[in-house]
């Protein structure tokens, strides 16, 4: 598939998968997905599993991401990982600003522009989440709360860094609902997120930030909507657990 930007596609495995299974995992994606070169391919397991999986994947095409950090670097904050531990581990991405983290633990916008800020400076590449609610979207609320989510979800960074991160539209109504946005839907609110990137950091930053679509991708519509001019990867949940439904996800890409 012949596009202006490399597309990234990450797996976000959520609070599933032990350790071994975790491991099964990631190799069998290695063989399945080891002569894919077109494709930026990233996992996300759960903290648990990222030491395991970061072992796994050394000289692969596949690369790690974490799914969630502190927007603090040390110190007295129980639970909570730095990214310079995430570092550590060679993680290279990490998913900000969830939907649901940002319905279950409340994270706000100015929240998850610091941990942004924190990912750039540990030199992570953050994939910052946005999307609207179905009772948003029926309200005619979906261009506000993705406008309001965008800017203040990337408050602070620079041109340079926004350039450097991946904007993940999920559209909360169709998260592990098997409701999916029309790829005319995805190409829409896609195309509104990288107008607004113009306007906070220039055109020429807008053309190069890669943004993802996350709700209910499945190989079946794949292709359709990573086809579209502004859809840049996926952020695939569900059909990310299992290795025969993430692998022909990428392949239905190619």
């Amino acid at each position: 598939m012949d596009k202006e930007r490399r597309l990234i596609i990450a797996g976000n495995w959520k609070m599933n998968k032990t350790v071994a299974e975790s491991a099964d995992l990631v190799n069998g994606l290695k063989r399945e997905l080891s002569g894919v070169k077109e494709v930026d391919i990233v996992v996300c397991p759960p903290f648990t599993a990222l030491s395991e999986v970061s072992k796994a994947i050394i000289d692969s095409n596949i690369r790690l991401g974490a799914q969630n950090m502190s927007e603090q670097n040390y110190g007295a904050f129980t639970g909570e990982i730095a990214a310079g531990m995430l570092r550590d581990l060679a993680v290279r991405y990490v998913i900000l600003g969830h939907s649901e983290r940002r319905q279950y633990q409340k994270e706000s916008d100015a929240l998850i522009a610091k941990k942004a800020l924190a990912a750039h400076a540990a030199s992570l590449k953050p994939i910052v989440c946005v999307g609207e609610t179905l009772s948003e979207r029926e309200a005619g609320q979906m261009k506000a709360v993705v406008e309001t989510q965008t800017r203040g979800s990337l408050a602070g960074l620079t041109a340079q860094q926004i350039e450097e991160t991946v904007i993940a539209y999920e559209p909360v109504w169709a998260i592990g609902t098997g409701k999916t946005a029309t790829s005319a839907q995805a190409q829409e609110v896609h195309a509104f997120i990288r107008q607004i990137l113009g306007q906070i950091a220039g055109e020429a930053v807008a053309r190069k930030v890669r943004i993802q679509y996350g709700g209910s991708v499945k190989p079946a519509n794949a292709r359709e909507l990573m086809g579209q001019p502004d859809v840049d990867g996926a952020l695939v949940g569900g059909a990310s657990l299992e290795e025969r439904s993430f692998a022909d996800i990428i392949k239905n890409t190619i």
